[in-house]
């Protein structure tokens, strides 16, 4: 009977620990799917060399409905809620339209494709970044990674053969060691 007791108090203990960790996930996963939606545009910006200014638009979108999302339960009132809205809406409408001067045809001729991605993508960090300043600090932090891709973009691609054979070294060095390692199994249990 005792055990069946503790068991039960185990098992009520493990059940909040759970939900904690669901909660946060939950509470976290608008600000990681933008943060997945970032870095699928940047890894695909950096394999193609067009603009992709569509796909950056649709992230800026996101992004506002995420920081609508993040400062709602912080509004007091209806009116509060409206000023939000009308205040995100203002922000990010901006972001759009400056997303949408670096597509003009007259600074494209100046812009080569992946500079353009970089450029809308530096513009949506900026703009990323300036909601969290009023909204949270996630966000925040959010466009801060969103503006360290982009440097991140220019040195892989300056330094994508490097990586390349960094990587056929890595993954060489792992089969040396992990066939050395089964031989000398073999060998001790041969011997046993």
């Amino acid at each position: 009977m005792a055990d069946s007791y503790s068991y039960d108090e185990q098992d009520t203990n493990e059940r909040p620990t759970v939900s904690r960790k669901e909660s946060l996930l939950l509470r976290k996963l608008p600000y990681v799917i933008v943060l997945a939606l970032t870095l699928l545009g940047v890894a695909y910006s950096g394999i193609s060399y067009h603009p992709l200014a569509g796909y950056w638009e649709f992230v800026a979108i996101v992004s506002g409905v995420v920081c609508v999302s993040a400062a709602w339960p912080h509004t007091r009132d209806k009116k509060a809620h409206i000023r939000m809205i009308w205040t995100q809406a203002a922000h990010w409408a901006a972001i759009l339209i400056a997303m949408n001067i670096v597509l003009l045809p007259g600074v494209q001729r100046l812009l080569t494709g992946p500079a353009t991605s970089l450029a809308i993508l530096l513009l949506l960090a900026l703009g990323t970044f300036l909601a969290g300043i009023h909204i949270s600090l996630q966000i925040c932090f959010l466009g801060i990674v969103m503006a360290l891709l982009v440097p991140a973009i220019a040195w892989f691609k300056q330094s994508a053969l490097f990586l390349s054979l960094a990587a056929v070294a890595v993954i060489g060095l792992v089969l040396i060691f992990w066939r050395r390692q089964r031989d000398e199994r073999g060998a001790d249990f041969a011997s046993s």
